[in-house]
């Protein structure tokens, strides 16, 4: 009982030390992670945070503060740190992507440090944590991140609209009422009117463009479309496919120097892709983000054979973006993914990298009955994933648009 005690007040402390905050007010709930919105001393809204213990006994806090920043907080009651110093902290995310830290000590037993938003992208996409400061080396299996990461923004976005007192009964822990959930970011909620995002890629000479429809489903303005780093340039909609969520959108042809090419060969099962798209824009980076994984299985939920299963993490943004083999090609449109907290409360297991996009077989029948004029290309030799995505650049778009999402508008 005493150690439920000192875990207890570590936690509350882990939380309050960010910014000598008061609170929780409203819930934040997913997996292990526990939180809400906090106040500073002088009662005004500071941040929301969330913590989770690991077996190791070290408490990791996640948090965005009143600036969008985001934290990373690291806790035991076994740290003997000397307060107000700096601790240098080494992470590496699953093995690959890695960088230094410069943490805080708030007290004896904590360290804060801020996260740059790529190691907070890496965070938010990594199954694994290694942290090194000294000699000492701390590994945390990481769930959950993803969902935790879009509620801590959600938390921050309504509690500076609306202020604490307005939040205090809030569960920021609000599934979709459907067994997948879309890919496609920013979409405002029902009955409301707000900016919406997602990705989409040329397929062809001419400025057409494909991505899914329920990217552009809603849209009440002009829908734009720009290349990282180019002008926003206003899209036309070509043709629509509700029922196989896809749309054909057509830009001024003279802006775009290349586009993508399908692949021709069937692919496999454990064949590599990436999936490349504009995840949380505005939020994170303002760059297209590059994940890698695997085909984890031909067909999607419930056998539906008109999508792939794929390992390759993907966030609100990634909707209509490509999935892309090893050689270049196209091998796909991302479209959805496992609603993860919808799964935990029916059957208590977090899924995790349950993905799903459209296969070339689909994506040719629409173009085909759109009279686009696409082109195909055999595997070739591989490439790296730097050399992917440095082509993709050149045909990969943010997709823009005011929408208003209908009530009746959730997917799948």
């Amino acid at each position: 009982m005493r150690k439920a005690l000192l875990v207890s007040c570590l936690l509350q402390a882990a939380v309050v030390s960010i910014a000598h905050a008061g609170g929780p007010f409203g819930n934040i709930s997913v997996g292990t992670w526990k939180g809400g919105a906090f106040s500073d001393n002088a009662g005004n809204f500071s941040h929301c945070a969330a913590s989770s213990t690991f077996g190791s006994g070290v408490t990791l806090v996640v948090g965005q503060n009143v600036r969008n920043g985001w934290l990373l907080g690291f806790a035991s009651p076994n740290f003997h740190l000397n307060k107000g110093g700096t601790v240098p902290i080494d992470v590496v995310f699953d093995g690959q992507e890695q960088a230094k830290l410069f943490a805080t000590a708030n007290s004896d037993s904590m360290a804060t440090a801020i996260l740059p938003p790529n190691v907070a992208r890496s965070f938010q996409k990594a199954s694994l944590m290694v942290a090194v400061s000294g000699r000492t080396t701390l590994q945390f299996n990481l769930v959950s991140t993803a969902p935790l990461i879009a509620m801590l923004g959600d938390c921050v976005s309504k509690v500076k609209q609306k202020g604490l007192d307005a939040v205090a009964a809030s569960d920021f822990t609000v599934p979709r009422q459907v067994a997948a959930n879309d890919a496609g970011g920013g979409a405002p909620k029902p009955g409301r009117t707000g900016n919406a995002n997602g990705t989409g890629f040329v397929i062809d000479a001419t400025g057409h463009i494909i991505t899914n429809h329920h990217v552009i489903d809603g849209c009440i303005s002009d829908i734009k479309g720009n290349l990282t780093g180019g002008a926003p340039a206003v899209l036309r909609v070509v043709s629509k496919d509700p029922a196989n969520d896809m749309a054909l959108l057509q830009g001024p042809a003279d802006i775009f120097k290349s586009f993508a090419k399908i692949r021709d060969r069937s692919i496999r099962s454990g064949d590599g892709v990436t999936a490349i798209g504009f995840p949380f824009h505005g939020l994170l980076s303002s760059d297209f983000t590059v994940t890698t994984g695997i085909v984890s299985s031909l067909s999607g939920i419930k056998n539906d054979s008109r999508y792939l299963q794929i390992s390759a993490p993907v966030q609100p943004g990634n909707s209509g973006g490509p999935l892309i083999d090893s050689s270049g090609h196209v091998v796909g449109i991302v479209s959805e993914k496992i609603n993860a907290i919808g799964v935990l409360r029916a059957t208590g297991a977090i899924p995790e990298n349950i993905n799903f996009a459209i296969k070339p077989g689909a994506i040719r029948d629409f173009l085909d009955n759109s009279v686009v004029a696409y082109e195909t290309a055999a595997p070739g030799a591989e490439l790296k994933t730097s050399e992917i995505a440095d082509a993709a650049r050149a045909w990969t778009l943010l997709i823009t648009c005011t929408a208003t999402e209908p009530v009746a508008s959730a997917k799948r």
